[in-house]
């Protein structure tokens, strides 16, 4: 769309095909106006756990219960073998599994996206290639944690990686968990790459997302399931949330309600939300929190965690429950 002006100086108003305006001040061309509407993964994704067995297997059958479970209450993409999903204990034969059960599990109901991510370049390679054989439709990736590369590392390996295979790759910025964030002018450059598609925006920095958000194409994704409200307010797509393991249908609330422009439903959405956020992100980990709830809420899930995650103890329990009542949750 552009701006025009009327032979007197004042701007005209002419709107967007969708009946939303932009400020008719801007010249053309200075900066974007995010507004991702239909982005290739959708709105919202859930970063799966990994169930396991009492002897220490995978749960496959518990794992597609909970895809089919995720997808029927409105996921349109699901991470498999992601941080959530215990992916720096998973074997990779075990990650390629559960790319198929996954697959077997939703087909084409939603995508999959394949966590990749090593701290080895040359074995992130080889975790792309086998994340394609098994039917991922997109790979997460997250910074290559404790090497603490600079910058022009950062790019080097995820270049190597977005070449690796022919899957859209999700940029992972968390400096909370890699020790450094991935700058705006990296991200940038990275943009440029045809597979590179997506960031997972787990850094907080609302400055930085804003200029990610119009300067590239790239679909951003809050990574902190309490910013999706604000990161969708500027134009996100969406999340890719832990606390939606049991609570999918609010958060599709709140999106659904930003899509439609509906602030005041939105608000709700969000307030109602904080509570279940704080019991499942704040207390214990996400992995653990996350499968005790489900095991409260009655899914067949055990709650076991692999070493060095441990189950949360009676006093982090009571503060879970104490924070889901607050919500006015009864368990």
């Amino acid at each position: 769309m552009t701006s025009e002006f009327a032979s007197d100086g004042a701007p005209q108003d002419h709107g967007s095909a969708t009946g939303h305006e932009f400020d008719p001040y801007l010249a053309k061309g200075e900066v974007q106006h995010p507004d991702q509407t239909d982005p290739h993964f959708g709105h919202l994704i859930t970063a799966m756990v990994t169930p396991f067995t009492k002897d220490d297997r995978v749960d496959f059958k518990a794992f597609e219960a909970l895809a089919v479970k995720l997808v029927d209450e409105g996921n349109d993409s699901l991470v498999v073998s992601g941080t959530t999903g215990e992916t720096s204990t998973l074997e990779d034969y075990e990650k390629a599994d559960l790319v198929r059960a996954a697959k077997s599990a939703v087909g084409d109901r939603a995508k999959i996206i394949a966590g990749t991510s090593t701290n080895h370049t040359s074995h992130d390679l080889e975790m792309a290639s086998k994340a394609e054989r098994a039917g991922a439709d997109g790979q997460l990736v997250v910074t290559p944690y404790y090497n603490k590369p600079s910058q022009d590392g950062v790019l080097a390996h995820y270049r190597a990686v977005a070449g690796a295979a022919d899957l859209p790759l999700m940029i992972y910025d968390i400096p909370g968990r890699t020790g450094i964030p991935i700058a705006t002018e990296t991200i940038l450059k990275l943009a440029e790459h045809p597979h590179i598609m997506s960031l997972k925006d787990a850094k907080n920095d609302i400055t930085a997302t804003t200029e990610v958000l119009t300067k590239t194409d790239l679909e951003v994704y809050s990574g902190d399931d309490q910013n999706v409200l604000a990161w969708m307010a500027m134009g996100a797509a969406g999340v890719v949330s832990v606390t939606s393991h049991v609570a999918a249908p609010s958060f599709r609330r709140m999106v659904d309600a930003v899509l439609n422009y509906d602030l005041k439903e939105a608000r709700i959405a969000h307030s109602e939300l904080g509570p279940v956020i704080r019991a499942l992100m704040t207390r214990v980990q996400g992995a653990v929190s996350s499968k005790l709830v489900l095991n409260w809420l009655g899914f067949p899930i055990n709650t076991d965690v692999r070493l060095p995650l441990v189950q949360a103890n009676k006093a982090e329990q009571e503060l879970v429950l104490a924070d889901l009542r607050e919500a006015g949750w009864t368990l």
